[in-house]
Parts: C-alpha cells; sequence; structure tokens
C-alpha cells in the first residue's frame, strides 16, 4: 500500500526542482522542502563536497522510503567554468574607453586569463563579459598570449570572476578533470539524473552518455548561443533539458530570452524531453519572505509555456526562506494550472502526430478526455510511453507503472506523471487489476470511474507500445 498524503500527492502537473545547499542540506529541511511541494532535488556539485552530497542523497532516500512516493535526484556538473584570475595589485576600476590587456600568463598588471583555448579561438570584435556581464569587452587585438580588449561597460574587476564569450565558440571539453571525478561518485551514489553544462553542440553529450551508460537520464544545460544554433540536434541526443537562464541571460540579449524559452520547451514537447526552467524564479526570496510580481508572473509564464519542472536555486540552497519559496512555488503553479486561459496555451503549443507511438498516445489522450476518465495508466519499462502521453498536456492524471525504480524516480521530474514502482508484469489478463489499484490507491478515481490503459506486448521490451484498453475501477 502507497503511504502518501494528501501534502505529497501534488495536485499540480508542472514540478519543482529544488537545489541542495547549506540552508536545507539537514534532514528536517530536507523533509520540510518535500512536503512544501519539492517532487526532485538537485545537488550542485559546484558547490559543497562529496560528503555532503552523500548524506543529502542518503537523507533522500529515506524520505523516498518513509512516503513510498519516488523522488528524483539530480547531479549539476560545473563544467568547464572560465574565469579570470587574480588581478594585480587588487580590485580594479575600468571605465568605457579604456584598453585592457588579458595576458595567458602573469606579465606586470595584465589581466590573467589562463585559459588558452580562448586564445586560439576569439577574433576582433568578439565580446568578453566579465562578472555576468557587469564589466564589457570588446576583442581589438589577439595573439597567441594576448588579447588587447577596449572597454565597453566598465566597472569594478575582481579576482576570479567568471567571463563569458557569446561571440566564440570556445574548444572546451565537455567534461572537465573535475567533472569526471564527480560524475563517477554520482552515479555510485545512484543519481537519477545529470546535468551538463555549458554545452556547445550535440557531440558535448557523447562523451558524458559513454560514462553514463545508461544508469542516469543526461540533461543538457541550454546556456551558450553556440548550443541555440544546434539546438534540435541538441535535444534529440539529451534525455532532457535545462533553459539555465543566468549564463543564457548574459550571452545573448535579455529581451531574446523569454522568446528563446518558448521555443525551447516547444521543441522539448514535440520530442518527448522533460525541460526545465532555471535561474532566478523567486531571486528575491533568498532574502524576504514573499517574491516580486514579475517573479511570480516569470514562474506562471514558464507554467503557461508547458514547462515540465521550475527550479530554484540560492532560494533553497542558501537563501532564508526555502519552505517559503517552494510553498509560493507550488502555489504559482496551482493558481496558473486552475487558470481558464492554461489548458488553451497548451493546445496553441501541441506537438505532432507523425510516428505509430505518438498516435497511441495521442489516442489515449483523446479516449480519455472523451469518457472524462481520471486517470490514464500507462505501463512502460523506460517511461517512453508516458513522455508521450504527457506531452499533449491532458488535464487527466497520467498513472506510470514500471519495473524499473530507476525509471519511477526519473518521471519524478516529468509533466503531469505519477510514477510508481511495481513488479514486472508478463500476464496480460492482470494488466486492468493492476492498473485499477494503482489508481485508487493513489486516491485519484472512485469505483465506477473508467481510466484508459496503454501497454506493449510483449511486456518488458522497450518500443513494443501497441495497446490502449478501458478499465472500470472497482470491478476486480
Amino acid at each position: 500500500m502507497n503511504n502518501q498524503t494528501p501534502d505529497t500527492l501534488r495536485p499540480r502537473r508542472a514540478k519543482i526542482l529544488a537545489t541542495v545547499g547549506p540552508a536545507s542540506r539537514s534532514p528536517e529541511m530536507l523533509r520540510r522542502l518535500f512536503l512544501a511541494g519539492a517532487d526532485t532535488f538537485r545537488l550542485n556539485f559546484s558547490h559543497g563536497s562529496h560528503d555532503d552530497h552523500r548524506q543529502a542523497f542518503d537523507t533522500i532516500r529515506a524520505l523516498e522510503a518513509e512516503f513510498g512516493q519516488p523522488i528524483g535526484i539530480l547531479q549539476d556538473l560545473q563544467g568547464p567554468k572560465i574565469r579570470i584570475g587574480q588581478v594585480p595589485g587588487g580590485p580594479r576600476e575600468v571605465a568605457a574607453g579604456d584598453t585592457l590587456t588579458l595576458r595567458l600568463g602573469s606579465k606586470g598588471d595584465d589581466i590573467p586569463l589562463p585559459h588558452p583555448e580562448i586564445f586560439a579561438a576569439i577574433r576582433p570584435g568578439h565580446q568578453l563579459l566579465i562578472d555576468d556581464g557587469r564589466i564589457r569587452l570588446e576583442a581589438v587585438a589577439h595573439d597567441a598570449d594576448t588579447i588587447t580588449a577596449r572597454v565597453i561597460a566598465g566597472g569594478r574587476i575582481l579576482d576570479r570572476k567568471g567571463v563569458n564569450l557569446p561571440d566564440t565558440v570556445v574548444d572546451l571539453p565537455a567534461l572537465t578533470e573535475k567533472d569526471r571525478a564527480d560524475l563517477e561518485f554520482g552515479l555510485s551514489l545512484g543519481v537519477d539524473w545529470v546535468a551538463l553544462s555549458f554545452v556547445q553542440r550535440p557531440e558535448d553529450l557523447v562523451e558524458a552518455k559513454a560514462l553514463i551508460q545508461g544508469r542516469a537520464g543526461l540533461i543538457a544545460k541550454i546556456e551558450k548561443p553556440s548550443a541555440l544554433d544546434s539546438l534540435p540536434q541538441i535535444v534529440a541526443e539529451a534525455d532532457g533539458v535545462m533553459i539555465a537562464r543566468g549564463d543564457l541571460g548574459v550571452e545573448i540579449p535579455p529581451e531574446d530570452v523569454p522568446g528563446r524559452q518558448k521555443e525551447i520547451i516547444r521543441l522539448c514537447r514535440q520530442l518527448d524531453r522533460p525541460v526545465i526552467v532555471a535561474t532566478q524564479m523567486l531571486e528575491s526570496m533568498i532574502t524576504t519572505p514573499t517574491p516580486t510580481r514579475a517573479e511570480a508572473s516569470d514562474v506562471a509564464t514558464a507554467v503557461y509555456d508547458g514547462t515540465d519542472a521550475v527550479m530554484l536555486s540560492a532560494e533553497t540552497a542558501s537563501g532564508q526562506y526555502p519552505v517559503e519559496a517552494v510553498a509560493m512555488m507550488d502555489r504559482i503553479i496551482r493558481r496558473t494550472e486552475a487558470h481558464p486561459f492554461y489548458s488553451a496555451s497548451l493546445g496553441a503549443t501541441a506537438p505532432h502526430v507523425d510516428t505509430a507511438e505518438q498516435a497511441i498516445a495521442f489516442a489515449a489522450v483523446e479516449l480519455a478526455d472523451a469518457l472524462s476518465s481520471p486517470a490514464i495508466v500507462s505501463f512502460s519499462s523506460t517511461g517512453a510511453s508516458g513522455r508521450r502521453i504527457v506531452s499533449h498536456r491532458s488535464p487527466r492524471t497520467t498513472v506510470l507503472l514500471t519495473g524499473d525504480e530507476a525509471v519511477a524516480r526519473r518521471m519524478s521530474l516529468v509533466w503531469g506523471v505519477r510514477s510508481m514502482h511495481e513488479a514486472e508484469i508478463s500476464d496480460h489478463d492482470t494488466v486492468p487489476i493492476h492498473a485499477a489499484e494503482a489508481v485508487l490507491d493513489l486516491g485519484i478515481g472512485k469505483p465506477g470511474d473508467r481510466i484508459v490503459v496503454v501497454c506493449g506486448f510483449p511486456f518488458g521490451v522497450p518500443g513494443t507500445t501497441n495497446s490502449i484498453r478501458v478499465t472500470p475501477l472497482g470491478q476486480y
């Protein structure tokens, strides 16, 4: 019997991804975040030790056992972050019109930039953005170890600040040595998702997939302009996508971010890939107990766009009000999904149906709507059939039954899915019994309601979804 309570049944479709950090790492706080609405937890390997992440992982798995509900855990790798070195003489003020020299090594007053790949790739006219774009430079000339740049927007340059290069495709490895060690550790724990930072091209995903070997889903973080140039190929290669608006919003004009967000979400729906909207969603709640009106609208816009999940970063990792931030995001999602415009908004970006598998998913959704079914039940070994069903954003709850516990956990990130780990089913006649019991166990329907069941024969073979049936509840 499932141990879910009304607090954990989540009467909403979009999911919440909460980042774990110093403000939320304790067992008590992680429990409160889960009860407030967190569906999946993010372990950010840019910060914290392996011991910190292990303790959080163990606590989350204990919560999963307590509530009998799959909880996803996402490992976010740091990636090849570009930073300047130590500024000679301490913080330096620069003004628009000044000329500045960045150097591969250390010499005189030049700003160290210890990344030889940049010197090989940069060209005159390319921008260099320091400290999240607060300081903007334009390359004037370069050679093997120096870049001469003109200051476009000035300010104070501090040690070790990040550098963004929106015009330059830098030949950096997709995985650093730190990433490789962190990935090995995360996979040994059993993380459900791995997020790869600073993806520039589909080839960047190949090495990570080879190392993961199907043990976790791979999420491509879209935060580079070059990734937008190859977006369909990257989404097709990945298992999921994160719209990382922090670096993306620095490297492309801010006014372009909302439109790009809609494009990415629509493409992910077309290709049945879960998509996360991330960064600065409730930023003011790091220090205040309520968000700004603009932040509430930002979350709602992502929900109207049809995102699978919205993410909290510093709000839950280091903020003063982590539980309040999750609870607020939960309320915004619920109110948005209850609005009369919500269904029409999702319908405007409905995916195409051009394969047999998509046609079965679409038929299941149409049948459930016609019968006013409380749920669509999908039996799946990989979760693919469930993702295809919810790509149509049906108001009916999609219950996914799988014999693979890892798949059940990954689906906690997917819009509208209630996943359950079930023993493998091999008997055609028991399908309606298991489906009806699962729906009643979740408290979704009542005896007499009819549910739509989607499965494949033979059982347990990926890619064989080929059956739809209608099953009354309470008959067995």
